[in-house]
């Protein structure tokens, strides 16, 4: 979901850049390639002096490479694409995957190859990346030792393309695979400036993915001389989303995906614009403590925050609760607010256009339209695996996912999908690191749904029946942080 404000810890967060309304530059992925841009080799760069010669090894054919419908391209020959070695050549952008991760999680190491960097043809200007001021970055990765697949992902909350760099791109480059990720189009906690119309820049989203895909898959076959034998969505948070959709959309474009905790639009009850305002009224009620507090709770765990979570909201009261209701119900709903941009944070109930008072179900015809350009249906077409944390305290689990697995049974694509509730699980990892006796990190749980969907893809060999994976009693931190089995 949201970008947290700079300095706050334990989870430090990208930066918070504006934009301006652009329409959207239509651009058809296999237009002319762009350009290649060169410029000096990083300080871990290996020497390419085979590049061009057509033969497999260390970054072949990396001078003759061109992402279809690039604007702008750049291609560097590493001897690390992993973060174990981009952090240290540049390569990738530390503050973009800040606090997504527990501290203590390996780095895999070991995966030379090419990385390309660039972006797609668009008029704003929110991603601040390599000092190019212009929307649509990608980064694609291809490692000399491939496997056949392609990994695609959409960055979480409005951060940048490296956002996913720790908690899976290096895992699945070390596992072989041709890894891309794009800044969805727009970035920053003012993403609403996008678009011209409400929910155009949240619509950006999906089709900045369908284009990355398209392109990727077509440099991906350049540099192997071979097509894609496999392509794997990926994503967290609103990433996760983004798998969704493109499995509802464009399932030809897959074989399937891993979706780690994707929010849920949808133009009915529930979606983040109708349990964050009561959660946001009751609040400040519960902390205070005295004779209201025990009702707030109440209302509080009604919205759908559990109860056993309370140790979480207050920091999430703090950094996430109010700002992704501003941010989110400005990009849907700007007429609330009149010609104030995004509201008034932490305004008091009975304030003027307080988002507190929000209320989604009252709202004009047009909020619903927004959300439908976005909307998910649960109608997919390539098998998904979706797991969530039951203590995730800013998308609760029984009013997203749980219900995105009742609309995919209800659309008879259940065979197509497995869910996992992850007991103990909350939205950030970084959080792992402060209640590591109450919480427990995902990132294991994806490893394990990855390995189960290859599995499924590979032989047909099912993975277990959709569960709620219980926290072990008395376990180890460093164990959790490597093991999540999905079943017997």
């Amino acid at each position: 979901m949201p970008l947290v404000p700079r300095n706050v810890p334990p989870v430090p967060p990208t930066r918070l850049v504006g934009g301006v309304r652009s329409r959207w530059i239509r651009a058809t992925c296999l237009a002319a390639a762009a350009l290649m841009v060169t410029g000096a080799a990083p300080a871990a760069s290996a020497p390419a002096a085979d590049a061009d010669s057509g033969r497999p090894g260390h970054c072949a054919r990396m001078n003759t490479l061109t992402v279809p419908g690039a604007e702008h391209q750049q291609a560097d020959c590493l001897d690390e694409l992993t973060t174990a070695g981009t952090v240290a050549s540049g390569h990738t952008d530390q503050a973009d995957w800040a606090g997504l991760t527990p501290k203590d999680l390996a780095t895999p190491s070991g995966v030379p190859g090419i990385q390309i960097d660039g972006y797609f043809p668009d008029s704003s200007t929110t991603n601040t990346g390599h000092g190019w001021n212009h929307d649509s970055q990608f980064v694609i990765r291809l490692p000399d030792r491939w496997n056949g697949g392609l990994v695609i992902a959409g960055s979480p909350g409005v951060r940048k393309q490296y956002a996913n760099d720790r908690a899976f791109g290096d895992w699945v480059l070390a596992r072989g695979y041709a890894y891309a990720a794009t800044d969805k189009g727009n970035t920053g906690a003012a993403f609403y400036r996008d678009g011209t119309e409400p929910g155009d820049a949240l619509a950006e989203w999906n089709r900045r993915v369908t284009q990355l895909n398209l392109a990727a898959r077509e440099v991906t076959a350049q540099r192997y001389q071979r097509p894609v034998t496999r392509t794997l969505a990926m994503g967290m948070s609103n990433g996760g989303y983004l798998v969704r959709w493109q499995l509802e959309n464009h399932p030809e474009l897959y074989d399937g995906g891993v979706d780690w905790e994707g929010t849920l639009w949808r133009t009915e009850d529930p979606n983040p614009l109708t349990f964050l305002p009561p959660t946001l009224r009751a609040y400040p009620t519960y902390a205070a403590g005295g004779a209201g507090a025990g009702a707030a709770h109440r209302k509080i765990v009604k919205a759908g925050f559990p109860a056993g979570s309370e140790f979480l909201w207050p920091y999430h009261h703090q950094y996430y609760w109010d700002l992704t209701q501003r941010i989110y119900r400005e990009e849907l709903d700007p007429g609330y607010d009149g010609a104030i941009e995004a509201g008034t944070p932490f305004c008091a109930p009975g304030t003027p256009a307080c988002d507190a008072d929000y209320d989604y179900g009252s709202r004009p015809r047009a909020v619903r339209d927004a959300i439908e350009k976005i909307e998910l249906t649960g109608r997919i077409g390539k098998p998904l695996i979706s797991f969530h944390g039951t203590l995730d305290v800013l998308l609760p689990i029984s009013k997203t996912s749980d219900t995105y697995a009742r609309m995919v049974r209800q659309e008879g694509r259940g065979a197509l999908h497995r869910y996992y509730r992850v007991e103990g699980g909350t939205h950030v990892d970084s959080l792992f690191d402060t209640f590591p006796d109450r919480l427990r990190p995902l990132v294991p749980c994806h490893r394990s749904a990855v390995t189960a969907l290859e599995r499924w893809l590979d032989d047909g060999r099912r993975p277990p029946p959709s569960r709620t994976l219980p926290l072990p009693d008395g376990a180890d931190p460093a164990t959790l942080l490597t093991r999540c089995p999905l079943g017997r």
